[in-house]
């Protein structure tokens, strides 16, 4: 029986341009800078490291300053699993928030959430804008 995976989405205000944003989304020197410890490319395929241990995901979709879709292509991720970033502007205001789709496993959505929201953290202090 497959595993049913939840989408959760979240949303977080980010003080900076779109483009540097996006830097920071879809490259390996930006994602180095607050998503993993170590991040190097292969093709499309991302490869993670965090403290001894190596994830990878392939990146699925890109649109430039818009949105980043990453699908997990190793044995701790079931099949089908995937993260995105979106970005998205106001219009009136020009706020740029960025959002968090993720597909997780049901019993690991709260500690899915703390992770990402401890990560964003990393990501505005890195960015100047905590």
């Amino acid at each position: 029986m497959k595993n049913q995976l939840e989408r959760i989405e979240l949303e977080y205000m980010i003080k900076t341009s779109p483009g540097i944003l996006f830097n920071r989304l879809s490259t390996p020197s930006g994602m180095s800078e607050w998503f993993a410890d170590d991040v190097s490319i292969n093709g499309k395929t991302f490869i993670f490291k965090w403290e001894g241990s190596e994830q990878s995901a392939e990146q699925t979709l890109k649109k430039n300053n818009q949105f980043v879709r990453y699908v997990w292509r190793d044995d701790e991720h079931p099949v089908g699993a995937w993260f995105e970033f979106q970005i998205n502007v106001d219009e009136l205001t020009q706020d740029v928030a960025l959002m968090i789709i993720d597909n997780i496993e049901p019993d690991e959505k709260e500690d899915a959430i703390e992770l990402w929201d401890s990560q964003i953290e990393v990501l505005k202090h890195g960015l100047g804008s905590g």
